[in-house]
């Protein structure tokens, strides 16, 4: 089998199958639950009962598994002739775990993947549908990564399961390429960066997922929204605020009680006669109210609508994971209601948008199209008419999109993209979903040229997603060493001696008047000592040193984060090309 007619999911599921053959070799009471491949690996749910695996067994179980390849083994597929009686086999055996999938999937031709020797011996058996590699000859480059706990079916009530998690590659290189990123990745962790930092905290007291900003990323965050307020005026949105909390009712309009109950967080009533309100888990259905409050035309499309709205969404604890995956967020949000004509233009304006955007941040992207799940609403015929005008979009763009069947939202078709950081991740940010259900739910209406009352085509639209994770991936991008313009701190300000104090807070005055951030160390450090402390632990791009010479000339001596020394430059000379970095979110430019 040629390395390149190989599924790297496939081969990547079937080590999985390997991995539990050697988990159950070697603790031979060892329970079996899932073991499906993911993103860039594969993981393995096990219940061992009395041991706790440590990482330091991954490296007994990689070398187990690295036996039982070298058997030269084939994967078959085995149709299950009596699902009872292996449904009973399963039980007896105490694989608690198959036997429940087995019960599920009875009714679905379910079949078993077994392990054979040259001899045609069976040396291990899974539940599986498949599909898998023919034999264990290509299963070359795999290491096994790392150990945490995993409810049973992330069920709190269920019993906490070990989850081990993999990967394996095509070859020895990539397998090499991908560990050095996820090495990279550690060092860039943003919560290990937030602490280190003072940029943000989560405490058990307020609960988790719900994220206390630092003034250090709060400023990182407000140079950002000060970006996002002024280019969306420029490109013709109107920015509104809406409420935190609104009556049950206005969920049971949108949909949302139906299709998103179980993420919505209920404020408890006191009296029965008291009304049930919930808080918001989406910005739509307040801007909607907002176009409901005045009569449109055609004239007034496109109307585009944006908020920094806060929302909260309901979360299993084992999901949350610092700025990633929170409970409270703020969305950049925006809605824009237009006539079906307008479509394929503002859905290009969107695009236009995200790419300045990421371009600012030095992120390139790549682009999905999700279509149609099996739980929508709405009129099919809609559903196609949005597809095919997202696509339409894209296809006069030239771009390169791949489409993900079935996983739009319950609403409408989205387009999404998944932006690259500086190690090569990718991550969900900026969406565009299209919807013709809620504007019918609303009954929102425009007047059209000829006079009839029609439906306005409304699009959801976000560019960073959530500002949470949109800052915990900057964070990870520039590993924590943001660019000027972003930087809590800009510039440092070190005097040589106490004497130089006094006359270093009148320089550092003068680069606050240009409305430069400026911190003076003026602690009873060694100078290198205080150098060091800004560039490599608190990551500011400058470090002014002043002394005797550099009073007496006005003359500063300056060290660029990442450059070293860079020479001397004029106060003044240095604050305008400071100044000047900063208002065009460039580069350190400084020379």
């Amino acid at each position: 089998m040629q390395e390149n007619n190989i599924d790297l999911q496939t081969l990547r599921h079937s080590t999985s199958h390997i991995m539990a053959q050697a988990v159950q070799s070697i603790y031979p009471n060892a329970k079996l639950a899932i073991g499906p491949s993911i993103e860039n690996g594969f993981y393995y749910d096990f219940d061992i009962e009395g041991v706790t695996l440590k990482e330091e067994d991954l490296k007994v179980i990689e070398d187990k598994m690295k036996e039982i390849v070298a058997q030269d083994l084939t994967f078959e597929k085995y149709e299950i002739p009596d699902v009872e009686a292996q449904i009973k086999e399963y039980r007896e055996k105490g694989e608690i775990y198959k036997a429940e999938l087995l019960e599920e999937h009875k009714n679905d031709n379910p079949t078993l993947y077994l392990t054979k020797d040259k001899d045609g011996n069976v040396l291990f058996d899974d539940l599986c549908r498949g599909p898998h590699i023919e034999n264990t000859r290509p299963i070359k480059a795999f290491k096994l990564l790392s150990v945490a706990g995993a409810y049973w079916r992330g069920n709190t009530a269920n019993k906490m399961l070990q989850r081990i998690y993999a990967t394996a590659f095509l070859n020895k290189d990539d397998l090499k390429e991908y560990i050095n990123m996820v090495e990279e990745a550690k060092k860039r962790d943003h919560r290990k960066l937030g602490t280190q930092l003072d940029l943000f905290s989560v405490r058990d007291e307020i609960g988790g997922g719900l994220v206390l900003w630092h003034p250090n990323l709060y400023t990182v965050r407000e140079e950002i929204e000060n970006y996002w307020r002024t280019e969306h005026r420029k490109r013709g949105y109107v920015i509104v605020q809406t409420p935190q909390l609104a009556k049950s009712k206005l969920w049971e309009l949108s949909g949302h009680i139906d299709h998103y109950k179980e993420n919505m967080f209920f404020i408890q009533k006191e009296n029965e006669e008291d009304e049930q309100y919930i808080v918001k888990p989406m910005n739509c259905p307040f801007h909607i109210l907002i176009y409901q409050s005045q009569r449109h035309s055609y004239r007034d499309l496109p109307l585009r609508m944006a908020e920094l709205g806060t929302v909260y969404r309901r979360e299993k604890s084992g999901a949350l994971a610092g700025l990633t995956r929170v409970q409270g967020f703020t969305q950049d949000d925006a809605h824009i209601f237009c006539t079906p004509e307008q479509l394929v233009s503002e859905i290009n304006n969107i695009i236009d948008f995200v790419a300045d955007t990421m371009a600012i941040f030095n992120m390139s992207f790549e682009v999905e199209l999700s279509t149609r799940p099996e739980s929508f609403v709405g009129d099919i015929k809609n559903w196609d008419i949005a597809e095919a005008g997202l696509k339409e979009a894209m296809d006069r763009r030239q771009m390169k999109y791949e489409i993900n069947e079935g996983d739009g939202a319950f609403y409408g078709p989205k387009i999404d993209f998944k932006i690259k950081d500086a190690i090569g991740r990718t991550w969900q940010c900026a969406t565009i979903q299209l919807d013709f259900n809620l504007p019918e739910r609303f009954e929102i209406k425009y007047q059209d040229k000829d006079g009839a009352l029609k439906t306005p085509v409304m699009l959801h639209r976000v560019v960073f997603g959530s500002m949470e994770r949109f800052h915990g991936i900057l964070i990870e991008h520039y590993a924590g060493a943001f660019p000027t313009w972003l930087a809590p701190t800009q510039v440092a300000l070190v005097p040589i001696a106490d004497r130089h104090t006094d006359a270093t807070y009148d320089f550092a005055d003068k680069l606050k008047e240009k409305g430069i951030r400026v911190l003076v160390d003026d602690r009873s450090e060694s100078m290198n000592r205080k150098i060091k402390d800004a560039i490599k632990d608190k990551k500011i791009p400058y470090v002014l040193v002043l002394g005797d010479k550099e009073i007496e000339s006005g003359k500063v001596a300056i060290r660029a984060r990442g450059r070293g020394q860079i020479g001397e430059m004029d106060i003044e000379e240095f604050a305008n090309k400071v100044e000047n970095e900063i208002k065009t979110k460039g580069k350190e430019i400084v020379e």
